[in-house]
């Protein structure tokens, strides 16, 4: 049985529930139950009854009863650390990335919700608490490391997930991940092409799968270039600004100093500009720039050289990946698991030195 009630519309209107219609028919709110829902022991002038009054007085039904009844809620989780690159920092990466998504999950009676997982709290111990609460039909993950045992424990649950990144743990699940490997490679190619042979990478400090992705893209596309690695070169550091002001500092310092630098945090880039006008230098000229950005590089000057991804469409192919591990839900083609590394467009800026 639905148990639905009078409640205000968006209008200031009042909406019909369940045993309004039984309470105005005077039949027992379980025959117009099974009437709405067309049950067979109903007759046919009973449902006829129901339909039309529920018609006339705008009978609304309670969807999060409805859910619950048939053992699911119609929400999609998507997993968030707050201690992850560009969160600290108020950025709206995954708003876009959100809107794709709904712009789908809408279509199939879905709604999303973003689930925090606090820098305070084990992310493992985080997911357990989630999915112990079983208020989520599915779950996405993001901040995918080398080894990820939420990915085996979601596995064990038989909860249906998809991952925002690869993971060397690997059960099968949907995944979509950034080209990190495409756009370490592209970015060397156009640095070699200007005469920089000196060319640092900055990496992420926590075990990120795109941290090792990055570092073996790195070396072997300067091996294939006859450069010898420096390791020296290769940089740790903190995400968003304050760790791009870190890492001039930490760039300068070297000897032989190194002429660029490749990143993968978009935040990154604002705090290097700082850090190098705090030295007297200048992005371009002194220290040569180029990695993953977004709208929010057009606020630079000079224009930063970076590789941008279409956030929107990432978040549609992320629910298209997952809407197919739903089983209960009668999808016409349960196309094969979606596993993809996600293109990116490069954006020529001024941020690179011709040292040729």
């Amino acid at each position: 049985m639905l148990g639905m009630t009078n409640y205000p519309d968006n209008g200031g209107h009042t909406l019909t529930g369940i045993r309004d219609l039984a309470r105005h028919l005077d039949i027992s709110i379980g025959t117009v139950s099974r009437a709405l829902n067309n049950k067979p022991d109903v007759n046919q002038d009973t449902k006829s009854k129901v339909l039309k009054a529920a018609a006339e007085l705008g009978y609304v039904p309670n969807q999060a009863g409805r859910a619950l009844s048939k053992g699911r809620t119609n929400v999609i989780g998507f997993v968030l650390q707050t201690d992850s690159e560009g969160m600290m920092q108020g950025d709206l990466f995954f708003i876009r990335v959100f809107d794709g998504m709904q712009s789908v999950l809408t279509q199939h009676g879905l709604n999303l919700v973003a689930l925090l997982s606090p820098s305070t709290v084990d992310p493992e111990t985080y997911l357990k608490q989630i999915v112990a609460r079983r208020f989520t039909d599915a779950l996405v993950l993001s901040s995918i490391h080398r080894n990820d045992a939420r990915i085996s424990y979601l596995s064990d649950q038989n909860l249906p997930f998809a991952t925002l990144g690869r993971s060397l743990t690997d059960v099968g699940q949907p995944w979509l991940d950034l080209d990190f490997d495409g756009v370490v490679e592209d970015a060397i190619h156009r640095l070699i092409a200007k005469g920089h042979r000196k060319i640092a990478l900055a990496l992420p400090r926590s075990d990120l799968n795109l941290r090792h992705i990055m570092v073996e893209s790195y070396r072997r596309n300067l091996a294939r270039s006859g450069i010898e690695v420096n390791e020296d070169f290769i940089v740790e550091t903190d995400a968003g600004d304050n760790g791009g002001v870190t890492l001039v500092h930490d760039l300068i310092e070297l000897n032989p100093r190194p002429t660029a630098v490749i990143y993968s945090d978009h935040i990154l880039p604002f705090g290097i500009y700082r850090g190098l006008a705090e030295n007297g230098l200048t992005p371009g000229q002194d220290l040569s720039l180029i990695g993953v950005g977004t709208r929010l590089a057009s606020l630079l000057t000079p224009n930063l050289s970076h590789y941008r991804f279409n956030l929107f469409d990432l978040g549609v192919r992320i629910a298209e990946a997952l809407l197919p591990t739903m089983q209960d839900r009668p999808f016409s083609d349960p196309a094969k698991i979606i596993r993809e590394s996600v293109p990116y467009t490069f954006i020529d800026g001024d941020s690179i030195r011709d040292m040729a």
